[in-house]
């Protein structure tokens, strides 16, 4: 029998799993991608180590996605976090548990992995054409813009994997959006996930600690209380701390809310035992001295509660205890999309069925982060990429057996 024709549309992670799975099946596959070579936000992603996914008990990790996590659970369901890590050695890449729960590959880079994943995905007859920029439909054809010039493309079921709309640099630029709503599909307008924060520092405060470090410390926003550290930018804060409560808080930015990230600087010691320590010293002992001598607290933390807390709190034992404890960073706004790791929005869960396929268009399936879903980072983000093409491709391959 002729095999069935499926073009895959974007060489990220979702669609480079989704058509491992279609040609284990004995579809004939090919990979369409815009920019000179695959998986290239992959890449980047490894580049200081690849976080493939995470360790923590699975009822905790599959809840990680806010309110797409019911609509992704059966996709995660079939590809857990184990199953990634036996996916990757089988590929000949070992992994291991980092102390903060995270997995990376042992020798922590992305390249490995990609080299042998594409070397199986041609053993298996996966065809890859890269400089091939979709340009949307004509009539029931696939058009793309190639070295060659324009191509027209038919296929008997189509992946789209077009990645969200951060880092465009990459090939994720969201172009498509008005070729799928033209054509019925709903979409949620795009936001960023996983950024940082504008912040309106004083220009002292950023000229002696942008890049700054500050570690060992706990934040609070709607999403809990979590450690971590983050990095002062010249712009505001950034780090995988403030990305932890990215959502909330741009969300409360959207809605014209105020929007804090409450950071406690000394959370190994608690309210008590500062009131007691600082009481130890007068008023006329420099600011300076009494958090580095009464609280531990010197460098970019004392710099930035000097920074926002009012003067009459400094002289106030008992507010500048409560502040040290839970010193509000007003937020002004997201950074832009363009800087950030991830995307909120995309393709609405009400337009895909059960297998991702579109409502509105029988035939083309959709997976990854063109659908509107967000996780932090840790390895969320990653895994539910595989697990989203794989969920895609038996959609595809169940549909075509009908």
């Amino acid at each position: 029998m002729e095999k069935t024709q499926i073009a895959v549309i974007g060489g990220g992670p979702s669609g480079l799993i989704a058509a491992e799975v279609l040609a284990e099946r004995g579809h004939s596959v090919t990979i369409y991608d815009a920019m000179p070579t695959v998986a290239r936000k992959f890449l980047l992603a490894g580049k200081s180590g690849l976080n493939i996914t995470h360790s923590e008990p699975y009822a905790v990790f599959a809840g990680r996605f806010g309110n797409a996590s019911p609509r992704l659970r059966a996709a995660l369901d079939a590809f857990t976090p184990e199953d990634v890590r036996q996916w990757a050695a089988a590929l000949g890449t070992k992994t291991f548990v980092g102390s903060s729960g995270r997995v990376f590959p042992d020798v922590m880079k992305a390249s490995p992995l990609l080299r042998a994943w594409l070397k199986s995905l041609e053993g298996r007859g996966v065809r890859i054409l890269t400089r091939h920029r979709w340009t949307g439909f004509e009539g029931n054809e696939l058009a793309f813009d190639t070295p060659d010039g324009k191509k027209l493309v038919s296929a008997d079921a189509t992946l789209l994997a077009l990645g969200g709309a951060s880092y465009p640099r990459l090939g994720s630029d969201a172009v498509w959006l008005a070729w799928l709503e033209e054509r019925g599909v709903a979409i949620a307008p795009f936001q960023p996930a996983n950024c940082g924060f504008d912040v309106d520092w004083s220009e002292t405060f950023c000229d002696r600690f942008a890049g700054a470090a500050l570690k060992g410390v706990t934040a609070t926003s709607e999403a809990g209380t979590v450690p971590g550290e983050f990095v002062v930018s010249k712009s505001g804060i950034e780090g995988s701390l403030v990305y932890a409560h990215a959502a909330p808080l741009r969300d409360r930015l959207a809605g014209g809310e105020r929007a804090d990230l409450v950071v406690d600087l000394a959370p190994g010691r608690t309210a008590e035992r500062l009131a007691k320590d600082l009481g130890r010293f007068d008023s006329k002992t420099s600011f300076a001295n009494r958090l580095r001598k009464g609280a531990g607290l010197e460098g970019a933390k004392a710099a930035l509660l000097r920074e926002l807390a009012p003067e009459a709190a400094r002289m106030s034992p008992p507010d500048l205890v409560a502040l040290i404890k839970a010193l509000p960073i007003p937020l002004r706004s997201p950074r832009p999309i363009a800087e950030a790791i991830s995307s909120a929005g995309g393709v609405k869960w009400g337009s895909i069925d059960d297998g991702y396929m579109l409502k509105a268009l029988p035939g083309i399936f959709v997976a990854g982060e063109m659908i509107d879903w967000e996780a932090p980072t840790g390895g969320y983000l990653l895994t539910a990429c595989f697990a989203t093409g794989r969920a895609a491709a038996r959609g595809i391959d169940r549909w075509l057996a009908q």
